[in-house]
């Protein structure tokens, strides 16, 4: 079966990262693609490369990272919504760029798209599975 998720919370203030991390991993596992990650609202937070959790705890960013879901062109299927990122002050290196600021905090293995992404996994995917308010 072919998955799509869409996660609406950030990493550490919801269980929602969490709870999809742990289902995608499990999918995987079970023999299932999972064919994007749609990271959307407040849940763009999760491809922050800045974050530290303390060494006693998890960190949510390099278990995606980790999972290390990519399309046949080797891309990385984590997709943080432009929009919601740009809001949140989350940038790559083109939008920085694009906007005259001398910095990213996208982690490299997440790349920024439109809504269009998300649509397109609706489509190409079994389910579209949704973490988060």
């Amino acid at each position: 079966m072919k998955i799509s998720i869409q996660i609406n919370e950030g990493p550490y203030q919801h269980q929602a990262s969490d709870t999809a991390y742990q289902f995608a991993k499990a999918a995987i596992e079970k023999g299932h693609e999972i064919f994007r990650v749609f990271f959307y609202h407040d849940g763009v937070n999760n491809a922050s490369r800045f974050t530290l959790p303390p060494q006693d705890d998890r960190n949510v960013v390099n278990q995606w990272a980790e999972l290390d879901i990519k399309n046949t062109d080797g891309e990385p299927e984590l997709v943080v919504c432009i929009a919601a990122a740009l809001r949140r002050g989350m940038l790559d290196e083109s939008e920085a760029s694009k906007n005259g600021i001398d910095g990213n905090n996208i982690h490299p293995a997440f790349r920024i798209s439109g809504l269009g992404q998300l649509i397109e996994a609706g489509i190409r995917s079994d389910r579209l599975v949704i973490f988060g308010d």
